[in-house]
């Protein structure tokens, strides 16, 4: 066969683990694992370098409006972008349904601006805010009939979240047709309490928001989430989780076989409350929800990350600019019920993840490419398409430097926020090369990609996951559908 593209002498990271490979591709999908192949009409040697496939960023908002109707700072073309430069080829951001949309015409012109922009692949989740009789009966089955088969709902917020009884209707709805339930577990009663009291008193910098959005609020909505769940035995996946007793309750959940699945994301990691206690309003920054928390959080996310109680690690991109347009509205006089919540992270969720559990022995490369794409591709009912190097599959793979070190800052990123809540810190292993279905992306520092080149991506039935002890030991998945 003669190749579009050769990769030769990579250590490829296939399912069943690392090896000195040859990749051939043609028409956009990988049709040859071996070595000795002949050369493709474009041949890249990438001997000492790793192939790995191209991350998946299941969690990341994108041309969105927030609650307080303050757009981010990154459209289609720099949100996807810059993740091109960390490594990622497919991106799943969020068709927001404000109260009183017309669902389909939120996903239609969501559709839209991805078309037009993005220069990688794409799918697309729901956020459910209003849902109706007709969202729930009539709209939602055409949605995921055209490929959204998951949806984001929110336990907080006033302009986003749903009651329990509502959360009970979609987790009805999800079930009946299909589809994947994300959750922000946050108690808004617990936040909307201690916020009223800390205003009153005057307590109003950015290190109070760590205050108000206490950890119980996040253990309590997480522990009635799963209750819900467990009452539909209906599947539920909990994102961005941030603290030890949220992971506890995950883990307990887990142990007694309800299909509760979660996810954590770079900021609760590398960051904590410390870093939002800054002078002035430079900690807002470092805000978003739930809250980075204590070291003893970190951790409980590290080792639920490592033994499978968190099965996903995405970034969360939400990105705001540090000025009037995002992060304060009032300048210096911001509180910070006032800001934006969010921070970015879509360049550096998998550097961050390589450099400090790669590099450092915590985890293997076969658990890193789990959790930043094939788990992905899995949940979200991509795979094989998607999140692995196997023959058939599309030719998405990022060619990585495990020596290279750089000390972030925003100049050598490629968003439009303007900061980065990492800045300074050094991050070794580093992707030089990222191809999206065959065709560089990113190659020799530059862009090669052009906006609109990204195609969206139907997902199909979520397929949660599952590990047996074999896989436990060797950090791989297997892919095991709902029980009817």
């Amino acid at each position: 066969m003669e190749f579009d593209l050769t990769l030769r002498n990579g250590l490829v990271c296939t399912e069943e683990g690392l090896a000195q490979l040859d990749i051939g591709v043609k028409d956009g999908v990988i049709k040859a694992l071996q070595t000795g192949l002949s050369a493709g009409a474009k041949d890249v040697d990438v001997r000492g370098r790793y192939v790995l496939p191209g991350g998946i960023d299941s969690h990341c908002h994108i041309e969105q409006l927030s609650g307080m109707g303050v757009m981010t700072a990154d459209d289609f073309y720099t949100a996807s972008r810059s993740a091109a430069f960390g490594g990622t080829t497919t991106i799943i951001p969020f068709a927001a349904q404000r109260q009183g949309d017309d669902l389909l015409e939120v996903v239609r012109d969501y559709a839209h601006l991805a078309r037009e922009k993005s220069v990688i692949d794409y799918a697309f989740h729901l956020i459910l805010s209003d849902p109706s009789e007709k969202t729930l009966t009539e709209h939602l089955p055409d949605v995921i009939a055209g490929g959204i088969t998951s949806f984001k709902v929110y336990m907080t917020y006033e302009s986003w979240k749903l009651d329990d009884f509502q959360l009970l209707d979609v987790l009805h709805a999800a079930d009946r047709y299909g589809a994947m339930v994300m959750v922000h577990c946050e108690n808004n009663d617990i936040i909307r309490w201690i916020t009223r009291r800390l205003l009153s008193e005057g307590r109003v910098h950015p290190k109070y928001h760590a205050v108000a959005h206490d950890p119980l609020a996040e253990s309590e909505a997480t522990n009635r989430a799963i209750a819900l769940s467990r009452l539909m035995s209906v599947p539920l996946l909990i994102v961005h989780v941030a603290g030890l007793e949220a992971v506890r309750v995950i883990h307990a959940a887990q142990v007694m076989g309800a299909p509760i699945y979660a996810e954590s994301c770079p900021q609760y990691l590398f960051l904590t409350a410390d870093d939002i206690d800054k002078p002035g309003v430079e900690g807002a920054k470092f805000c978003c929800s739930p809250p980075p928390r204590d070291p003893q959080s970190q951790q409980a996310v590290w080792e639920g990350l490592l033994n499978g109680t968190l099965q996903v690690f995405s970034s969360d991109h939400a990105p705001y600019r540090f000025d009037e347009t995002g992060k304060l509205p009032r300048g210096d006089a911001t509180t910070f019920k006032q800001m934006a919540n969010g921070l970015p992270g879509i360049e550096l969720r998998m550097p961050l993840l390589f450099s400090e559990g790669v590099r450092t022995g915590r985890m293997s490369i076969e658990q890193f490419v789990n959790l930043t794409a094939t788990n992905h591709a899995v949940m979200y009912g991509l795979y094989p398409r998607k999140g692995v190097i196997r023959v058939g599959s599309d030719a998405d793979f990022a060619v990585w430097d495990p020596e290279l070190s750089k000390t972030v800052c925003w100049d050598m990123l490629h968003d439009n926020v303007g900061y980065t809540p990492y800045e300074g810190r050094e991050v070794i292993g580093w992707p030089l090369a990222v191809f999206n279905r065959g065709r560089a992306v990113v190659e020799h520092g530059e862009l090669r990609a052009r906006a609109g080149d990204g195609q969206y991506l139907p997902c199909g039935e979520p397929a949660p996951i599952t590990r047996n002890k074999k896989a436990i030991r060797q950090g791989l998945v297997v892919k095991k559908l709902f029980a009817a």
